[in-house]
């Protein structure tokens, strides 16, 4: 099995007071576009367009089968949330993006990374290897999906809320899913 490196940057906005953790991006040919939650059946820009703009189909470009990142970037940056995976390398079992075939061969230094973000207030996980390892890191108790975990970082008091996996696998439509990630940005 091929060992595979983060292919993304993290996108660390200056004034990020989210940091939005997945797992690790699937395989390049399921992409749409060089960006966090690439492949265009992940419902995660669907659940921003229904919390913020009311849309699901606000940041989706259907003409080109991906989304629009000359408005999802400016607007990740004016809300400040950051996005990275929990995940620096990985291997894939079987070929899928699926967390139960992914075999993590290095992990995100997430202490590392909250230092870069002094303003941040919430750490999000989408999915339950995601937040799994943010727990293990942090040394504290996962929350049930849709909750937090309030936690101490370097004399700051954080959330770690435990959301909904974004991808179609996960059983529960995009509104539904939008439910439990505007208690997030509503500070529920």
């Amino acid at each position: 099995m091929e060992t595979e490196s983060h292919p993304f940057e993290p996108f660390l906005p200056e004034n990020a007071r989210v940091l939005m953790l997945g797992t690790f991006p699937p395989a390049e040919k399921r992409w749409s576009m060089r960006f966090y939650y690439p492949n265009f059946i992940n419902d995660m820009w669907r659940i921003f367009g229904i919390i913020f703009f009311g849309d699901k189909e606000h940041f989706v470009d259907r003409e080109h089968k991906t989304f629009r990142l000359d408005l999802l970037i400016p607007f990740l940056k004016e809300q400040g949330v950051a996005l990275f995976d929990t995940a620096t390398q990985i291997r894939r079992t079987t070929g899928t993006a699926s967390d139960k075939d992914l075999e993590i061969v290095e992990e995100t230094d997430l202490h590392q990374m909250l230092r870069q973000l002094p303003e941040c207030q919430s750490v999000v996980t989408a999915g339950q290897l995601a937040t799994d390892i943010a727990c293990r890191q942090f040394g504290i108790e996962g929350p049930k999906v849709g909750e937090f975990t309030p936690f101490s970082f370097d004399g700051r008091s954080l959330r770690l809320y435990r959301m909904p996996s974004s991808s179609r696998a996960y059983p529960m439509k995009p509104e539904r899913k939008a439910e439990y990630y505007c208690k997030v940005f509503s500070g529920r």
